[in-house]
């Protein structure tokens, strides 16, 4: 088992020094999803929301948070980002909207931080956007589904994982 690598020897906190890690390009594939109530997904669905184009908003919200992440997790290193997609996909069966986000940059530490906050970010400002009309929303299973780059290379979610 890989050792926790935000605590030094002596077991206080500190941000990983990643000077001599080679660069490389990395990407991040995460998702999640808002579960509400059909009238809710049909008003983001019809664009018939008084506030606006949820999505479109939600998307924004999901490419900022991304580049913002290192000023909200307190040992996250700032990257210079170079790609950001924030994408939905309506379950009308589910009743859900789901997020997948993919980050890439070309630098000496992975972007999975960063897709995950887009992820989470887009799927709150759907809550936001939507909590006056049905505050029993529920987002679950945000979570990392690939990365790429780095010495530890490609990794895959697999349904056992």
């Amino acid at each position: 088992m890989t050792k926790l690598t935000h605590f030094n020897q002596s077991g206080e906190a500190h941000m990983v020094d990643v000077g001599r890690k080679a660069i490389t390009q990395r990407t991040a594939v995460t998702t999640g999803y808002i579960e509400m109530q059909a009238n809710t997904l049909a008003l983001i669905q019809n664009g018939a929301h008084k506030k606006g184009d949820v999505l479109a908003i939600a998307r924004i919200a999901g490419i900022m948070a991304s580049k913002r992440t290192a000023d909200l997790i307190p040992l996250c290193h700032p990257l210079p980002i170079t790609h950001v997609e924030v994408n939905f996909e309506i379950d009308l069966q589910n009743k859900r909207v789901h997020c997948y986000t993919t980050v890439k940059t070309n630098g000496q530490t992975g972007v999975e931080m960063e897709a995950l906050t887009a992820t989470q970010i887009a799927l709150l400002t759907i809550y936001d956007m939507c909590k006056a009309v049905d505050r029993g929303m529920c987002i679950q299973n945000i979570c990392l589904l690939e990365k790429a780059g780095g010495k530890s290379g490609h990794w895959q979610r697999n349904s056992s994982t």
